[in-house]
């Protein structure tokens, strides 16, 4: 069995490249290439940012169209590891490129474990302002309309659902607010970092892609017992399809808990979206 299935994300590593592709009928516009890099969960020893720095280069050798990140940037609180800051690791996401751009949401870890966010009663972000002095867009409950092809769509996106989980509280999220100013029928992708969302229909985006759940971190042909998700396997990892919509989860690059993964290596995640009929 190779090491790659137990070994850390060294500055040596290599995740893996995983292709989805997707075709809807809402989407009219030419052919749109993603890449999806989830739950980097920066700390030492286990994702360094040196292995960040290898990470980047190689999301950027797939020349994606448009480059998402759909949260949990800093460490879990609870995984024995040295935190990264914040500022130092957007200073390394500075070096993705894409044509569109790159775009993020913050994922629960990114407000229980900020220190900032928790001195703060979470009027503050460390994540969320390393962000906002770069050109990557955060999408808080915002949408923005990107031109592709001579065209346009929207990319939505939520804040965390379950970044108060602990002291149970409601999430941040407001998907009316994220969808404001989105045109009824306008082809529009939805970046939400928990994939529970999905969950409630909302017709509004065609395509949600997530990360969170980090594939399980061990997959068991196919059970994937440790999934954080209020819906089981679910939506555990991949392509789901339910009533004519597309969810991408990502298994996303980091570790939560436990510095192991079993069977589900880590990945940047590529999606083809197509023409469908």
């Amino acid at each position: 069995m190779s090491r790659r299935f137990f070994a850390p994300v060294t500055a040596f590593s290599r995740p893996r490249l995983v292709h989805h592709q997707v075709s809807h009928k809402a989407w009219n516009l030419p052919d749109l290439r993603i890449a999806i890099l989830a739950d980097l969960h920066i700390c030492d020893p286990w994702t360094s940012l040196a292995a960040l720095r290898r990470i980047v280069a190689l999301t950027n050798a797939q020349k994606a169209d448009l480059i998402l990140l759909p949260g949990d940037f800093i460490a879990d609180g609870k995984l024995p590891a040295r935190p990264v800051p914040a500022a130092a690791i957007v200073a390394e996401l500075r070096a993705l490129a894409a044509p569109l751009g790159v775009a993020a949401v913050l994922g629960n870890h990114d407000w229980w474990d900020c220190r900032l966010s928790r001195s703060t009663a979470f009027a503050r972000n460390s994540v969320a302002e390393a962000l906002g002095n770069s050109a990557i867009t955060l999408l808080t409950n915002a949408a923005v309309r990107i031109g592709h092809g001579g065209q346009e769509f929207w990319l939505a996106g939520i804040d965390s659902q379950q970044a108060r989980k602990r002291i149970r509280q409601p999430g941040f999220h407001d998907a009316d607010a994220a969808f404001a100013e989105v045109p009824d029928g306008a082809p529009a992708i939805l970046l939400a970092h928990e994939p529970d969302y999905f969950a409630c229909a909302d017709a509004r985006a065609f395509l949600q892609i997530s990360g969170h759940t980090h594939g399980g971190q061990a997959n068991l042909a196919g059970w994937r017992p440790m999934t954080p998700s209020a819906h089981g396997g679910r939506y555990a990892w991949g392509h789901v399809r339910e009533g004519g919509r597309h969810l991408i989860v990502s298994g996303g690059i980091g570790y939560s808990g436990l510095p192991l993964r079993f069977m589900q290596p880590p990945e940047i995640t590529l999606v083809k979206l197509e023409r469908g009929s």
